[in-house]
């Protein structure tokens, strides 16, 4: 299979070039690096509530299209700078917790039952201070329905947990150098093996197939082949965006609540099913065009005189075969199920963006804890 970088080589020469750093950066000067461009970040996020109002005041197509998808949208634009993409999951998560609020105080909706605040931990207490019935008020606090709630809050940080407990699952495989006696050392294979890549994919899939629906939906909704790709309707309840309520793009979305699974089964099988197929099938692929197959990996630890204790050179990649394309397949439809499982519990945000938060997070633990121990020589 052609790699991507193979089919762009033949540009490379073209394109303008950094030198190379004669020197390592000290830890602390670069933490301090990404904390003031994760700040710059943050004080362009007003831009999709700039877009926004432009929308309401003058009705766009193309921003009627992508903004219910702003925070896949604005993922695709950073996927260059993990900081960016980090730093506005991070918000996007407390700003839907309701933890924090950027631009206004705590607000409060009249749902029928009296004044409530719209914030889950805001709204217990609100509940616990106010409420008569102490019982009824913690009923409220974690069940509520149509805002934010306790058990919501409670499932993101459970599949935080889960998340990075699967990441320290992983086969390490020992090798050692062929010119030097004694020089030990290993090559480890995470489940995770292409890390969130498996759900970076899979969401830009399906923010595309959003878009191209919706537009073609505004434009002919009365064609048939455009119906099976997907129906659109105003929410009354989500500011006025439109949601999928048949074809494609209805089945893809995953289920508002458990509710909603209940009453059409059929759907949540099927989310089920396309999560799972999709991000194992995402996940194989990368491997071959991002240079981290079999194959690949041989190549690269022949070419540091690199062998494995109890195997012969030429069986190297066969030895890699092994372990490399079933953790890449498996890690891939774990990541697509631990979405499916935030789905499902209602956790704050989405199951993508939870995931995505929480593997990059986890990467630059570890990055900062490789460059911890190399600036103090262990």
């Amino acid at each position: 299979m052609v790699r991507a970088i193979d089919l762009v080589r033949p540009f490379l020469s073209f394109l303008p070039e950094v030198q190379s750093a004669d020197r390592r950066s000290p830890i602390q000067r670069e933490g301090y690096l990404h904390r003031s461009l994760a700040f710059c970040f943050l004080g362009v996020q007003s831009a999709p509530s700039v877009w926004h109002s432009l929308h309401h005041g003058g009705r766009s197509l193309l921003l009627d299209a992508c903004y219910p998808r702003f925070p896949i949208v604005e993922l695709s634009w950073s996927l260059g700078s993990p900081q960016f993409v980090t730093s506005g999951l991070v918000m996007q998560l407390l700003a839907g917790a309701k933890i924090i609020k950027i631009d206004t105080i705590p607000t409060t909706i009249n749902s029928g039952r009296g004044a409530e605040f719209e914030g889950a931990v805001i709204a217990l207490f609100h509940f616990l201070i106010t409420r008569t019935d102490k019982v009824r008020a913690l009923r409220e606090a974690f069940y509520r329905q149509n805002l934010p709630n306790v058990t919501n809050l409670l499932a993101t940080v459970l599949i935080f947990l889960i998340v990075i407990y699967f990441q320290g699952f992983r086969v390490v495989l020992p090798v050692r150098s062929k010119n030097g006696r004694g020089q030990q050392g290993s090559y480890p294979i995470k489940l995770f093996y292409t890390s969130n890549m498996p759900i970076i994919l899979q969401s830009a899939f399906v923010s595309n197939l959003y878009f191209i629906s919706q537009l073609l939906y505004r434009w002919c909704s009365g064609n048939f082949l455009v119906n099976l790709l997907g129906k659109w309707k105003e929410s009354e309840c989500s500011g006025g965006q439109f949601i999928p309520v048949g074809g494609l793009a209805y089945y893809i979305t995953a289920p508002s609540s458990l509710a909603d699974m209940a009453a059409n089964p059929f759907r949540a099988l099927f989310y089920l099913v396309f999560m799972l197929s999709a991000c194992a099938f995402l996940s194989k692929s990368w491997i071959e065009v991002s240079g981290s197959s079999a194959k690949d990996v041989a190549k690269q630890l022949r070419e540091q005189q690199m062998v494995m204790p109890g195997h012969r050179e030429s069986n190297l990649q066969k030895e890699l075969s092994r372990y490399i394309p079933t953790a890449a397949a498996f890690g891939g439809m774990c990541i697509g199920a631990l979405t499916v499982l935030a789905d499902f519990m209602g956790a704050i945000g989405s199951g993508t963006g939870i995931l995505l938060a929480v593997t990059i997070i986890y990467q630059y633990f570890e990055t900062f804890e490789k460059e911890r121990a190399t600036d103090h020589g262990l």
